[in-house]
């Protein structure tokens, strides 16, 4: 009975360590302390504010309300946009963890100098994990962008 108990206690050990690892690793997208929050953004594309979203390769910081703990970075590519979180995807947020886009062409990570492709979001260097994208919904007609999760 004690071979059971001791079998049993071993068992539970492993299954909560290995429960425990995986809390705190990473998923395909992000890594799991990666802020989960409501985006829920309409930009007016006809504004002055928007005008370097006219054009593929332009883009912008969104910094308003409901767009995430650290701001969006909007671009213009070839067959749409590419809507990113301005949190560092491999690591865990802290105050050098957000990204900014450097020379229009790379988003950087200020903490370890990961970057990132800024048309594609493809990883260049340090992470392996493109930055974290939201859906968008885009209206020609009235040249209005609507970005949520």
């Amino acid at each position: 009975m004690n071979k059971l108990k001791i079998i049993l206690s071993i068992l539970i050990l492993l299954i909560f360590s290995e429960l425990t690892l995986k809390s705190c690793g990473r998923t395909q997208e992000t890594v799991s302390c990666f802020p989960n929050v409501g985006i829920s953004v309409v930009l007016n594309l006809n504004l002055p504010a928007y005008q370097n979203l006219q054009n593929v390769g332009g883009w912008i910081y969104v910094d308003e309300q409901s767009s995430g703990t650290r701001g969006l970075i909007v671009v213009k590519t070839n067959g749409g946009f590419k809507i990113y979180d301005r949190n560092a995807p491999h690591i865990c947020p802290d105050s050098n963890t957000t990204l900014n886009v450097v020379d229009n062409i790379k988003i950087v990570c200020q903490k370890d100098n990961a970057t990132w492709i800024l048309l594609t979001g493809e990883p260049t260097a340090v992470a392996q994990v493109p930055p974290k994208t939201y859906y968008y919904n885009y209206d020609a007609g009235s040249n209005v962008l609507s970005i949520h999760n």
